[in-house]
Parts: C-alpha cells; sequence; structure tokens
C-alpha cells in the first residue's frame, strides 16, 4: 500500500511561499537575472595545486666517484642558479692560500662601483703592504701606484703587497678590510670563511708587527669558495677584464713581466708551455698555494650559455690542481645544460583564471610574468616539473584590477636524478587582462539572480 508523502506545517508555509516567488518573477521582466543565475559560479583557486608533466628522457649522471679525483675537497655549481652539480667534502673548512684574495677583489671592485675609489686613483704605500712575502712585485714604503695597477697585480700575479696595499685604501688598516672581508662572508652565506689577512697567508708569514691577536688561522670551504665565486661573476661581470690578462709589466724597469698563475685560460691555447692545460671557455678566477693549503683553483668557464664555477684543494701540484679541474668542469659540460622550462607569460592547466568581485565578469584570465629555468641532465626533453599554485585571498579580489597585478605565486621545483639539492623557483601570477568593474545595475541583477538561484537550491532539496 503506497503512502502519500506528508509536509509539516513549516515545510508547507516555505514551499507555498517559494511557489508564490516564482511566480512574481515570472510575471517581471528579469531576463538579465536568469542570465546570472545559470552562470556556473568560478572556481576559488586559493590553496595549493600540483602538476608535473611527462616522465624525463635524459643522459644517465656518472657518480663523482667515477671522476678519479685525488683532492682534499671539490664542488662545482652553475653560476645562474648556484646548483651544486657536483661535490667531495665540499663544506670542509681548508686553508684557501691566495684564493682568499678573490674576496678583496670583490670588496675593491664593489668599492669602485660604488664610487668609493676610482681606477686611476693613486695608493701610497704603507709599512705592512711593503714587508709583505711569498707572491709579491717588491713594493717600497712611499711608492704610488694606481688602483688599477695594484689591481692587476693581486688578481695576475697574486701579489701580497698589491694585495696589501689596496686593503689598506679601502678600508685604513688592513684589519678594518679584514672585519669588512668576514662581514660580507656572513652577508653571503658563506657557512665556513673565515679571515685573518686579505692575502690568505699563514698568520706566521705575515710582518709581525701586523699580526692579528686572534691565534685563528684563515679558512673556506670548497663550497664557500665557490659562492663567493658566485658573488664575483654576477655582482662584477667585467672580472674576466682583470683575469684573463696573460702576462703585464708593472714597471718600465721590471726586467720581467707578471706572468698569470692561471694555466687553463683560454687564451693559453696558442703558449706551448700552458697549451696542454688551456680550456675552452675558462676566463677567471683564482689559485693559491701555501705549504698548508697543498695547491688550490677557483676556476670559471662559460660554454653555450652557462656558466659554472669550480673548485679544488688540497691538489698535490701545481700542474694537478688543473687537471683535476678539468676533470669537474668536463663532468658539468659533458652532462647538464641550461633550459627553459616554463615560457613567460603561460597559462597554467586548471588554472587559467581566478575569481573576482564586482567584476563585469566573474573572473580574470592569469598568466606567468616570468619564465623558469632550470639545470637538467643533458638530452632532457621532457623534465618532471612540479607546480605549486597559491592564489591571494578571493576577498581581496575586488574589480577593477589592472592587467599586470599580482594575484598570486607559482612555485616551480625540480630535482635531478642522484642529485640531493632541489631546483625551486617561484613567479608571481598575473592578470592577462583588465578586470573592469560592473556597473551597479549588473550588480543589483547578479545579486538578485544569486538570491534565486540560491532559493531554486533550497526548494530542490525539500523534495
Amino acid at each position: 500500500m503506497k503512502h502519500k508523502r506528508k509536509f509539516s506545517g513549516k515545510q508547507f508555509v516555505i514551499k507555498t511561499a517559494a511557489v508564490g516567488l516564482l511566480l512574481n518573477m515570472l510575471a517581471f521582466p528579469v531576463g538579465s537575472v536568469l542570465a546570472e543565475a545559470v552562470k556556473t559560479p568560478a572556481t576559488t583557486k586559493s590553496g595549493t595545486a600540483a602538476a608535473t608533466t611527462p616522465k624525463t628522457t635524459a643522459v644517465k649522471i656518472p657518480s663523482v666517484e667515477s671522476l678519479g679525483l685525488n683532492l682534499k675537497s671539490a664542488v662545482l655549481i652553475e653560476a645562474s642558479t648556484g646548483e651544486v652539480l657536483m661535490s667531495l667534502n665540499a663544506d670542509v673548512a681548508l686553508p684557501p692560500a691566495s684564493m682568499t684574495k678573490m674576496m678583496t677583489e670583490y670588496l675593491v671592485a664593489d668599492a669602485v662601483k660604488k664610487g668609493q675609489l676610482s681606477w686611476d686613483q693613486k695608493v701610497i704605500v704603507q709599512e705592512n703592504a711593503s714587508k709583505q712575502i711569498g707572491s709579491r712585485i717588491f713594493l717600497a714604503k712611499g711608492d704610488e701606484h694606481t688602483v688599477k695597477e695594484l689591481y692587476i697585480a693581486m688578481a695576475v700575479g697574486s701579489a701580497n703587497d698589491a694585495t696589501v696595499a689596496l686593503a689598506e685604501q679601502v678600508a685604513g688598516s688592513e684589519q678594518q678590510f679584514v672585519a669588512l672581508m668576514n662581514e660580507t662572508a656572513q652577508k653571503m652565506g658563506m657557512k665556513t670563511a673565515y679571515f685573518i689577512n686579505s692575502t690568505g697567508l699563514d698568520r706566521a708569514d705575515m710582518p709581525t708587527k701586523f699580526q692579528p691577536k686572534d691565534k685563528r688561522e684563515t679558512v673556506m670551504s670548497a663550497m664557500d669558495a665557490a659562492i663567493l665565486g658566485k658573488y664575483i661573476v654576477t655582482d662584477h661581470p667585467d672580472f674576466s677584464d682583470f683575469t684573463t690578462i696573460q702576462s703585464y709589466q708593472f714597471r718600465k724597469r721590471d726586467t720581467k713581466p707578471i706572468i698569470n698563475y692561471n694555466w687553463m685560460l683560454e687564451a693559453n691555447k696558442n703558449i706551448p708551455n700552458f697549451k696542454a692545460y688551456a680550456y675552452p671557455g675558462l676566463d677567471g678566477l683564482k689559485t693559491g698555494h701555501t705549504t698548508k693549503a697543498g695547491n688550490n683553483f677557483t676556476g670559471t668557464a662559460v660554454r653555450n650559455g652557462m656558466r659554472l664555477i669550480s673548485v679544488v684543494m688540497g691538489a698535490n701540484s701545481e700542474a694537478h690542481r688543473f687537471t683535476e679541474t678539468k676533470k669537474v668542469l668536463d663532468f658539468g659540460f659533458n652532462n647538464f645544460e641550461v633550459k627553459q622550462v616554463v615560457a613567460p607569460k603561460a597559462v597554467l592547466a586548471g588554472n587559467e583564471t581566478v575569481p573576482v568581485l564586482k567584476g563585469k565578469n566573474k573572473d580574470v584570465s592569469v598568466v606567468t610574468d616570468a619564465g623558469v629555468t632550470f639545470i637538467v641532465p643533458k638530452g632532457t626533453v621532457s623534465p618532471q616539473i612540479k607546480t605549486t599554485v597559491v592564489t591571494n585571498d578571493p576577498a581581496t579580489l575586488v574589480a577593477p584590477i589592472p592587467a599586470g597585478s599580482k594575484v598570486g605565486k607559482v612555485t616551480y621545483s625540480y630535482q635531478v636524478a642522484g642529485i640531493s639539492q632541489v631546483q625551486e623557483k617561484t613567479v608571481n601570477l598575473i592578470t592577462a587582462e583588465e578586470a573592469e568593474k560592473a556597473g551597479w545595475f549588473k550588480l543589483l541583477m547578479r545579486a538578485i539572480g544569486e538570491f534565486f538561484a540560491d532559493l531554486f537550491k533550497g526548494i530542490k532539496n525539500l523534495f
């Protein structure tokens, strides 16, 4: 036996009122209201969303062990991203010897860039500089040379006396300059670097009168040296104007010119003594040697738009530091490439629009504001990229909104198999067009339409 559905008094009243409102609406010319009511509301995309591209087709990256490096430590990074491509004891603090001078070079170049020094400014040599030992150009107290002349002597010939003269010119004394070196190292994110002088000499080899009270020695890890190298090539791209000088006549009376200690310069390919070491694209940076440190070298080379920075520490001879550097750089250039994985103004699948309040349209198209480049294994066709999208609070997206306005952000991440570091870059999500504000009548009609849409939904749920 079938039973008729019974309604409570309250349900009957609601249903009767709804029917009455429906009849009144049918008698009212609200075509625009109905049009608004049947539109599908835009989906809010706040929060995160992940997506991946097809799997990678790429070369297999060899192990570090396969290189057979005979060193205390080594590291290889890509200069624009800082991505670590190879690492061997890279965070171990070791004596850097004259690679210390890279910080002096950076700070002197920075002082010139800021207008605190000029390249043609005269420097009067003081006692401390005149008493330096090791690699030097035999400066005497009272000598006068330009900043540029001393800088070349430091960058090309690793002259300790020229280095100290420049440090004193910048900061007033070498130890005041050392304080600036250590402060800058911290700002750069160098984790182990500690300097006691501007040259890299052991404390005992400094002039007694000018030795610091601190009994510590200068140390710097391979990773820190690479970070410093990255800052040099990024902040002072004219570095190679100095580091590629093969020889330099410091004084007219000098019987021999200063010879660049960097045998790997590409320009040396035609020099009989160095051509076996010359490396295509190599244009810097700094060698270093002391008895305690062994033979060190921070090198940088660029090929096909990719600049790499390599550091080797503790090689057993001058030649060995260059042959080991070749292994490290070859590892990078043979196995990796820079690849744009996302073009600028990209449209994200599933996140093509964001909702807009009080706009002529309920949403607005969005795109990324910049492209994304990662270091990928050479030959990669479709790198596996993870995408995370976060949009602004919908309540803040109120028309009018100009084209190009930031409405969220997109984070792309990518990890090369066998390398622990995850590459990550975040770009802005911006409006691709202007989101115009709707007129008051349109907003009124939309509000009425949304009211009836909610009402219909409520009625449907009654049955």
